[in-house]
C-alpha cells in the first residue's frame, strides 16, 4: 500500500514549517507500530478488526470481558433471526420494502452483528462454518438484489452511502479471510459506487459536511484498506481538513476560526456549540457521531504514512471538555442537543452517553500527558456517575478493553461537575451543582427551533420555547418512554398557546428575535439567560429570564401577549418515579391519585417529591395535574417508532395567563433537589428579590451577597444598575470587590454601555476590549461586543 505524493492540507494552509508542530497521534487500542509508505494493507484490517472485536487476546477469563463476548453471542442470536438467503422478496421477513432505505441498512447492519459474533473467539458462534456460509449468503443476495451498480437507489442517500457502507465494509473486514477475490471486488466496488469520494455525498454530489463527512471518509478509508489503496488513504486524511476546499469544510477546525475557511457553519464551534443541517444544535445526535467516527479513523491511520498531522486535530479536546462534558447530566445527554433522535426509542436510557464514553476512550492513547489525563479522569467520573446505566455492562469488547485500562490508571475521577456553562452559538445553557444538573433550550434568529425530517421527532414543537429540564437522582427520568408520553404541549419552562399543532409543525424555523443568551461568572455557578419568544404561528409574544444563582433558579417573564388562545407557562412537568409522590402545596399535601387536578389559588411554595421546591414570592394561581398519559412511539416517529402502547405517571403545573393575554408575567425561584423544610424556609425569607420586571429590563438581587443579575431587552435601569440597550450583566460584590460580567445576547451590537452608580470604585483587571470611566457617583462601562458572538466580557473593581 503506497501512500499518494502532493498537496496536503498543511502545506496549503498552514506552510511546511507547521510540520514542526505536527501531533502524531498512535490511537490504535492494542500496541501500535509505524508502518513505512509501502506497509501492508493487512496491518490496517487487522487493526480495524481489533475495532470491532477486541483482538485475539480477550482474556476471557475477566469476568466483565467474559460477559461484553456472551453480549455479542446474544446480539448476533437476535439479528440473525429471519435470515434467509433463499427468499426472494428480502433478505429478513421484516425488511422487504423497496421504498424505505432505511430497510437496506438495518440488512448489513444485522449482517454485520452477526460476523463480529463469527469473528470474536468465544462467542458461540466463533468461526462456525455454516454460520459462515449464511454469512457469506447473505452478502451475495443482498448485493445482488439490492446494492451495488445495478440498482437503483431510493429514499435516503444516507442509507446508501453512509449506512449499508459502514455496515458492509466492516462485515467484509471480519469476513476477510473467507471472503474470496471476486466476492471482495464486488463488495469494494459496490460500496465505491455509491460512496467514491469523502469529500462528497448525496446523489447530486454535494459537499459533505460535519457528521457527513467523517462517515464518507471512514466509508472510503475502510474501503481503501480492503483494496490496498495508498491514494483513497491519503484523500481521507486530507478531507478531514477539507484540502480540496482550502479547508472551508474541515471538520477539525472551529466552525468560527478567523482565517477566513469557514464553510457552510456545520460542526464544532470554540465554545463547544455543534450545529448541523445548517442551524441545528445537534452535540448529542450527530456531534457524537463525528466524534464516534473520528476516533476510529485516527486509530486506522495513526503511525502510518497518513497520519492526521493538522494543527487543528488539538480542537479536539475542547469539543470534549466544553461540547460534551458539560451536556452530559450523570449519563444523559441533554436532550436539547440531540435533535430528532430524542424520538427514537433506541436513543434513550443513556445510550447516547455511552457512544461519547467510547469515542473519548479510543482517544486516549493519541492525546499524551495533561490532555489523556483529562479524558482518562472525565471517562472515569462518567462510567461511575451513572447508576443508571452501568457502561461496563453493555458496551462493546474493544471499548470495555479500554475503559478497564482508564479505570486501572492512577489518574483519578474529575469528581461531580459544578459549573454555569453557556453555549451562544446553538443559543443552550447549561447549570450544573452537586445535587441537580438544569438544561435551557432557547431558539433565535440565528438558530431552528427543533428538526423533524424523515418522519421523526413529529412533536417537537415546543423544545426551543424556552424548555428548562431538570435533571435529579431519578438518572432514568428522560429514558423510559418519556418523550413519546410527555404532554409535547407543557414541556417545562415554556410559554405557549395550548393546543397540539400538525405534526412537525414550523420545524426548522428561526425565530424573528435576536435576543437569545446570556452572561456568565467563570468559575462559578452564576449565570443570567433569557429570550425573547416570538412563538411560530402564533401572535404570542414574551420575554423570559431564568437567573441561575448556585442553587437557586429566578425566572422571570414580562410582555406575554397575544395569542389566538388560552396561554400558558409550564412550571413542571415531570414523569414520576413514584406515582404517589407527595406533592405540599404551602405545606398541605394534595391527592396523590392519577386524574387529580386542581385550581392552587395563592400558592406560595410548592415541593414535589424527588424533584425539589417551588417558591412563589408574589402568591400565583396555578393549576395542577396528574395523570396516567399513554401513547406509542410511533405516535412521534412514523421511521422508527413501535406500536406498543405505554403509559408513565406525569405531574404538571402551570400558570394559566387566560386568553390572549396583554402584558402578563410571571416570577418564581426554582429550588432543585431542595427539601420541603428548605422550600418552606426559602418561602418565608426569599433568597433572591425581584427587582424590575418590564419590557426594558428582567433584574434580581440575592439577599445573602447583594449579587445583581439583569437582562435588559432595550435601554432601562434596575436600581443602580444600567444599560444603553440589549445586554445581560451580572454585578457580583465580594468584600471590597466587585466583579461585572456583560454580554450582547443578540449578537448584533458594536458595544454595550453600562452605568455602575456605586462609588469608590477602582478597576483591578478587565478583559481586552472594557474601558471604564467616571460617571456621576459611579462608572460607566464600556464593551467592545463586536464580533463576540454572545460570549461574556469580565472586569473586576476594588472599593478604595
Amino acid at each position: 500500500m503506497t501512500p499518494a505524493t502532493g498537496t496536503t492540507r498543511r502545506t496549503v494552509l498552514a506552510g511546511a514549517a507547521a510540520l514542526g508542530a505536527a501531533v502524531t497521534l498512535p490511537l490504535a487500542l492494542g500496541p501500535v507500530n509505524a508502518y513505512a509508505a509501502s506497509g501492508e494493507a493487512g496491518a490496517l484490517r487487522e487493526r480495524w478488526h481489533t475495532l470491532l472485536t477486541g483482538g485475539p487476546a480477550l482474556d476471557l477469563s475477566d469476568e466483565r470481558i467474559a460477559a461484553a463476548v456472551a453480549r455479542t453471542g446474544r446480539a448476533a442470536d437476535t439479528a440473525v433471526k429471519g435470515l434467509d438467503p433463499a427468499r426472494t422478496d428480502g433478505l429478513f421477513p421484516d425488511l422487504t420494502s423497496t421504498t424505505l432505505s432505511n430497510h437496506v441498512t438495518t440488512s448489513f447492519k444485522r449482517l454485520a452483528v452477526v460476523a463480529t459474533a463469527w469473528a470474536v473467539p468465544g462467542t458461540p458462534q466463533h468461526a462456525d462454518p455454516a454460520l459462515r456460509d449464511l454469512l457469506l449468503a447473505g452478502i451475495d443476495w443482498m448485493l445482488t438484489n439490492r446494492y451495488g451498480p445495478g440498482h437503483t437507489r431510493f429514499d435516503n442517500d444516507w442509507d446508501w452511502e453512509i449506512g449499508s457502507a459502514l455496515a458492509l465494509n466492516d462485515s467484509a473486514v471480519l469476513l476477510y479471510d473467507v471472503l474470496g477475490a471476486e466476492r471482495l471486488e464486488r463488495v469494494t466496488a459496490a460500496v465505491r459506487h455509491y460512496t467514491p469520494d469523502p469529500n462528497l455525498w448525496r446523489a447530486d454530489r454535494q459537499i459533505a459536511t460535519g457528521a457527513n463527512r467523517v462517515w464518507v471518509s471512514t466509508v472510503v478509508a475502510v474501503n481503501a484498506v480492503l483494496r490496498d489503496d495508498g491514494d483513497g488513504l491519503a484523500r481521507v486524511r486530507d478531507a478531514l481538513s477539507d484540502v480540496e476546499g482550502s479547508g472551508a469544510n474541515s471538520v477539525l477546525a472551529f466552525n468560527d476560526s478567523t482565517d477566513g475557511t469557514a464553510g457552510t457553519g456545520e460542526g464544532f464551534y470554540a465554545d463547544g456549540s455543534f450545529l448541523q443541517h445548517y442551524k441545528h444544535p445537534y452535540n448529542g445526535g450527530y456531534g457524537k457521531e463525528l466524534l464516534n467516527s473520528l476516533s476510529r479513523l485516527l486509530n486506522l491511520l495513526a503511525g502510518t504514512a497518513w497520519t492526521v498531522t493538522d494543527p487543528d486535530l488539538d480542537n479536539v479536546r475542547t469539543w470534549v471538555h466544553e461540547g460534551f462534558e458539560p451536556l452530559l447530566a450523570r449519563g444523559d445527554v441533554m436532550a436539547s442537543v440531540c435533535g430528532r433522535e430524542i424520538a427514537r426509542p433506541s436513543k434513550q436510557g443513556h445510550a447516547s452517553a455511552q457512544t461519547v464514553i467510547e469515542a473519548v476512550l479510543r482517544l486516549i492513547p493519541g492525546f499524551p500527558g495533561e490532555a489523556a489525563d483529562g479524558f482518562t479522569a472525565l471517562v472515569k467520573q462518567w462510567m461511575a456517575e451513572d447508576t443508571y446505566r452501568d457502561f461496563l455492562a453493555v458496551t462493546d469488547p474493544a471499548s470495555l478493553v479500554a475503559a478497564l485500562d482508564a479505570i486501572g490508571s492512577p489518574v483519578p475521577a474529575r469528581g461531580p461537575l459544578t459549573v454555569h456553562k453557556q453555549h451562544p452559538r446553538m443559543d443552550k445553557a447549561a447549570h450544573h451543582r452537586p445535587s441537580f444538573a438544569l438544561g435551557i433550550s432557547a431558539y433565535s434568529s440565528r438558530i431552528y427551533n427543533y428538526e423533524s425530517i424523515q418522519n421523526e421527532n413529529l412533536h417537537g414543537w415546543h423544545l426551543s420555547d424556552g424548555m428548562v429540564l431538570l435533571y435529579t437522582d431519578d438518572l432514568g427520568h428522560y429514558s423510559e418512554d418519556y418523550w413519546p408520553t410527555v404532554d409535547p404541549a407543557r414541556l417545562p419552562g415554556t410559554t405557549v398557546v395550548a393546543g397540539r399543532p400538525a405534526d412537525s409543525a414550523g420545524q426548522r424555523t428561526t425565530s424573528t428575535a435576536d435576543w437569545a443568551g446570556g452572561t456568565a461568572l467563570p468559575g462559578t455557578t452564576l449565570g443570567a439567560y433569557g429570550m425573547e419568544l416570538r412563538a411560530y404561528g402564533s401572535t404570542l409574544r414574551g420575554l423570559k429570564s431564568w437567573f441561575c444563582l448556585d442553587d437557586v433558579i429566578a425566572c422571570v417573564g414580562s410582555g406575554i401577549s397575544g395569542g389566538a388562545g388560552t396561554v400558558e407557562t409550564v412550571v413542571e412537568n415531570r414523569k414520576l418515579g413514584d406515582p404517589s409522590a407527595a406533592l405540599l402545596v404551602d405545606g398541605v399535601p394534595v391527592s396523590g391519585e392519577p386524574g387529580w387536578s386542581a385550581r392552587l389559588d395563592g400558592a406560595r411554595w410548592l415541593h414535589v417529591e424527588g424533584t425539589g421546591g417551588y417558591v412563589f414570592p408574589e402568591p400565583a394561581t396555578l393549576h395542577g395535574l396528574r395523570e396516567e398519559r399513554t401513547a406509542t412511539w410511533r405516535e412521534i416517529n412514523l421511521k422508527y417508532g413501535t406500536d406498543a402502547p405505554v403509559t408513565r405517571p406525569y405531574l404538571t403545573l402551570w400558570q394559566d395567563h387566560g386568553t390572549s393575554p396583554e402584558d402578563a408575567g410571571y416570577f418564581w425561584l426554582q429550588a432543585p433537589a431542595a427539601s420541603a423544610a428548605r422550600t418552606r424556609q426559602w418561602s418565608a425569607a426569599p433568597p433572591v428579590e425581584l427587582l424590575a420586571r418590564s419590557g426594558a429590563v428582567h433584574a434580581v438581587r440575592r439577599a445573602a451577597d447583594g449579587l445583581v443579575a439583569a437582562n435588559f431587552w432595550g435601554a432601562g435601569a434596575a436600581q443602580e444598575l444600567s444599560c444603553d440597550g440589549p445586554a445581560s450583566v451580572l454585578v457580583r460584590p465580594e468584600g471590597r470587590t466587585l466583579t461585572v460580567a456583560v454580554s450582547d445576547p443578540t449578537q448584533l451590537r458594536s458595544s454595550v454601555v453600562l452605568g455602575l452608580d456605586s462609588p469608590g470604585l477602582k478597576v483591578v483587571a478587565a478583559d481586552p476590549g472594557i474601558s471604564v470611566t467616571p460617571s456621576g457617583r459611579g462608572l460607566r462601562i464600556t464593551a467592545d461586543t463586536a464580533g463576540l458572538h454572545g460570549a461574556t466580557l469580565g472586569l473586576t473593581l476594588k472599593r478604595s
